[in-house]
């Protein structure tokens, strides 16, 4: 039973180490990676302008609904392992995408810029994340178990896999 206790202290006792250290991290972070694709700007384009059509390429995506805004931008839901809503903040075919998570009451928050630039008979995708990370004990996580490019590696090489072509992220 005694180490019971003492076991319960210990994890008590690293939650409370870990939220503080969170909380002496910064909220906000920039990332970015980038990819080559063997497809055409256009091609490339079509693809990541189709929110609605990630659930059949984005193996963390399980579905994809539009949702109502007020102010008449684009707004969709993806439902994966959380709901997050996303609303698209600048358009500029087929060359740059700005999307920002439009759920406030999320621990996380943010931009992502995409940018498409021609690189020879293909693509170069630079996705670029201006976040921030509200929970402490989260941002903690994110910095040094997560880190703040994960998400932006996994979706290029699910872009890749929808083009059947296996990507190098930097």
């Amino acid at each position: 039973m005694k180490w019971l206790l003492v076991a319960g202290a210990v994890m008590v006792g690293l939650i409370v180490l870990t939220t503080v250290w969170g909380a002496l991290l910064p909220r906000g972070h920039h990332a970015q990676r980038s990819a080559r694709f063997a497809q055409p700007p256009d091609a490339v384009w079509s693809v990541i302008a189709d929110p609605l059509g990630a659930a059949s390429w984005r193996p963390d995506v399980r579905s994809v609904e539009p949702v109502p805004a007020p102010d008449g931008r684009l707004r969709w839901r993806e439902l994966g392992s959380d709901a997050i809503t996303y609303e698209l903040l600048a358009d500029e075919p087929p060359r740059r995408r700005v999307v920002r998570i439009a759920d406030d009451d999320l621990p996380f928050g943010g931009t992502w810029t995409y940018a498409l630039a021609a690189d020879g008979d293909g693509t170069r995708l630079t996705i670029t994340e201006d976040g921030e990370v509200r929970n402490p004990l989260f941002r903690f996580l994110a910095r040094y178990v997560f880190g703040h490019g994960g998400t932006l590696e996994a979706y290029l090489r699910a872009l890749g896999g929808r083009f059947g072509e296996e990507v190098s992220v930097s």
